[in-house]
Order: structure tokens, then C-alpha cells, then sequence
């Protein structure tokens, strides 16, 4: 395997970054946005572009397309045609079009909580109604509930449901089967599923998410499969995405959606930068998943070792520490997490997420975001230790 740096410090204050707009002293480990420069095909095809000096209206193309096919059947097995995809500015603005071209006013949308945020956002500003299916949590793992679940799709309300796989935040692969299953009970109540796989490419080596679309008919049948390079090769700010959708049917209406809301068409960088991802970024990609995978260990181990009444979720995929604080003594005036996230905020300037955010039981848990040298990672660590020694 290749060599990359992952130690180097990048100062991204004062670069417009929203991650990094905190006060001095502040450290911020929220976000899902890392601090590792990208990789060096991304750059030198940016920096390529950057010099032809002309920037005007810019198509995907045939070598776009081919990118993104190529790159799936390589790494995931699933083999794409060209016609199913469709270029979008990002996913949350392909999920949120979706949403507003699926549902109509009052209709359910399903969400398996605790999950990102902005899910919430997407389906309550589009005049929707959230249906939550939480996930079971068991000795330290998520499950799906599929009794509950059946429940929410069969409501006769219920239009779509938001699939997060892998899942942010507790870092759940999720199976074949427990996908197949999704798919079996979303045609058997003529719901579609919109399958967020921003996170895919962030796995533990060896380990390798399933895409939705892949696993059976019914789920080809149902399926809008959103992707894109932003998460695994850390350029969200790009902003380039693509969706995938093999029913014609289904295809056209979100084809209609994104480009009515005028989210179909590239920056003069996009296409770019995602093809020079997925054709020469791979093994900067694997090395990226080693050092990540340390992270975790790492925090993982700090943890258990070192903060007595939290625990961690050891997660399969995404860079997010996912913080159990059930253990913690209730502060009585507000949810743990929103409490600890706070108060850790104050007396360290550690910035993690609070889990009451994301919904269902996430209000007993803190995410924190591991995508970051690991001196970063020690400092944040000794803050997060130095935050509950003083509260605990």
C-alpha cells in the first residue's frame, strides 16, 4: 500500500470553513467533514482545471458516468448503466428534491432513529410529517425494528422512507438481508426508498457496505440510490453527487424533481473532481481507511480506559464515535447529550455533537468526528476526559 500523510496539520481557520468558525481555543470534532487534505489525483485534476482558465456551463459526460460504474462494480459488485444516473449538486439536495416530487403535503416519510439530522430538515420544510422507526439497541449494537417498521410503511399516509446505509450515526452496515427485507416490505406497501450511501466508502478494511439497490428486485423496484466522493475523499465542499435509479418510472420523476429545483447541474469543477476520485484515488482511499480505522481503535480503547460511565460504539463504518452516556447520572433540566455536549463545550472548548439531534434514543449519546490527524484525535480525547472528570 501506498504511503499518504494523514499526521500533517492543515490550518483551515480563517478559510471559510464552517467547521473551524469557532472561537480560539475551540477544538471541532462535530461535523462530518474531515481535516485531511484529499487525494493527490484530486488535487492535480483541480489544479489542472484551475489553469485552462475558463470556467463556463459544464455537462457530466460519458467519462463521468463511466466513473462512478466502474468504481461500484469494482469496489461494491453492483454494476450501474449509464442511463440510471442523474448529476446532483449534493445528496441533501437530492433527498430533499425527492422528497418534495414524492410526497405531497402531510404524507409520512419513515426514518430509522437515531439518524442524521437532516432527514428531519428535508421532510418537515417540505410541509411532510416525520415517522420514526427506531432502531433497537442492543448490548452495544443497533438493529433494525422490523415489526415497528412494517407498521409505518403500512400507514396508509406513508410515501417514502429515508434509508441511511451505511448508517450515520452509529455506524451500522447494514446486511443483505436486513436491506432485502426493507425492500420486500416498501413494494408490499407501494412505498419508495431514497437510500442515503454518502458514507459507503468509509468502512473498517475489509469490510465493504452493500448497496440497497443491489440486494433484490423489489429493492431495484423501490430504490433511489444517492452517492457521491464528498464524505469518502473529504471535498463536501464541491459539491458534486450523483443518483442512481433503475425503474424508469421512478427515474423520470426524480429526473423532473431535481431539475425543477435547478439542482442538476455541475459547478465547473465537479466532474472533475469526482472522476479523478473514483479512477486514481483508490489507494489513497485504502490508506485513508487504515489510519481512520486507528482513530477508532484508538478512541475506542481512551474510552474504556481512561472516562469511567460512557461507553463507545464500536461502528463498522462512517469516521463518527458514536458515545453512550445512558450511564450518566440525568441532569434533570435537559437531555444528557445536549447537557454534556455543552458543558464539555464550556470548560474545554471540545465541540462534539449532541446525540438528541438525531433523534429516538439519541439523546443519551454524543457524536464525535474521528477524520483528523491523530494529534487532533489526542487532544480532543484529553478534552473530552478533562470534560467528565469535572462533571462526573
Amino acid at each position: 500500500m501506498k504511503e499518504f500523510d494523514f499526521d500533517g496539520i492543515t490550518d483551515r481557520r480563517n478559510t471559510g470553513s464552517c467547521k473551524w468558525n469557532v472561537a480560539p481555543g475551540e477544538l471541532p470534532m462535530w461535523v462530518a467533514d474531515m481535516d485531511f487534505r484529499t487525494a493527490p489525483s484530486v488535487i492535480n485534476a483541480l489544479e489542472k482545471r484551475v489553469s485552462h482558465g475558463v470556467f463556463g456551463y459544464t455537462e457530466p459526460g460519458e467519462e463521468w458516468a463511466e466513473a462512478y460504474i466502474s468504481w461500484w462494480k469494482r469496489r461494491h459488485g453492483w454494476e450501474m448503466k449509464p442511463e440510471w444516473l442523474m448529476f446532483c449538486t449534493g445528496v441533501v439536495p437530492a433527498i430533499s428534491s425527492t422528497v418534495r416530487k414524492i410526497c405531497t403535503p402531510n404524507e409520512n416519510v419513515v426514518i430509522q432513529t437515531p439518524v442524521y439530522n437532516i432527514f428531519f430538515n428535508s421532510i418537515v420544510n417540505n410541509g411532510c410529517r416525520v415517522l420514526e422507526n427506531p432502531l433497537i439497541y442492543e448490548n452495544g449494537r443497533y438493529f433494525m425494528n422490523f415489526e415497528d417498521l412494517e407498521e409505518k410503511l403500512a400507514n396508509p399516509q406513508t410515501s417514502l422512507m429515508i434509508l441511511c446505509n451505511p448508517h450515520n450515526p452509529v455506524g451500522r452496515i447494514w446486511s443483505a438481508e436486513e436491506l432485502a427485507e426493507v425492500g420486500r416490505l416498501a413494494v408490499k406497501y407501494g412505498v419508495t426508498v431514497v437510500a442515503d450511501e454518502i458514507h459507503c466508502d468509509i468502512t473498517a478494511p475489509g469490510r465493504s457496505y452493500v448497496p440497497f439497490a443491489s440486494v433484490s428486485d423489489d429493492c431495484a423496484k423501490c430504490g433511489i440510490t444517492c452517492i457521491s466522493p464528498t464524505k469518502c475523499f473529504g471535498i463536501p465542499g464541491i459539491q458534486t453527487a450523483a443518483i442512481a435509479v433503475s425503474d424508469p418510472f421512478l427515474r423520470h420523476k426524480v429526473w423532473r424533481g431535481i431539475n425543477t429545483d435547478e439542482v442538476a447541474e455541475p459547478n465547473a469543477f465537479a466532474v472533475e473532481a469526482a472522476v479523478a476520485a473514483f479512477e486514481g484515488g483508490e489507494d489513497w482511499l485504502d490508506a485513508l481507511n487504515v489510519y481512520l480505522s486507528e482513530n477508532r481503535r484508538t478512541a475506542c480503547e481512551f474510552i474504556r480506559d481512561e472516562i469511567r460511565g460512557i461507553k463507545a460504539v464500536e461502528g463498522e463504518a462512517t469516521y463518527l464515535l458514536w458515545i453512550d452516556l445512558k450511564d450518566l447520572p440525568d441532569p434533570g433540566s435537559t437531555d444528557r447529550s445536549s447537557f454534556y455536549a455543552s458543558e464539555i463545550r464550556k470548560r474545554t472548548g471540545l465541540f462534539v455533537v449532541a446525540g438528541e439531534e438525531y433523534g429516538g434514543s439519541g439523546k443519551d449519546f454524543l457524536r464525535m468526528n474521528l477524520a483528523c490527524p491523530r494529534s487532533t484525535l489526542t487532544d480532543g480525547l484529553a478534552r473530552l476526559k478533562k470534560g467528565f472528570l469535572q462533571l462526573i
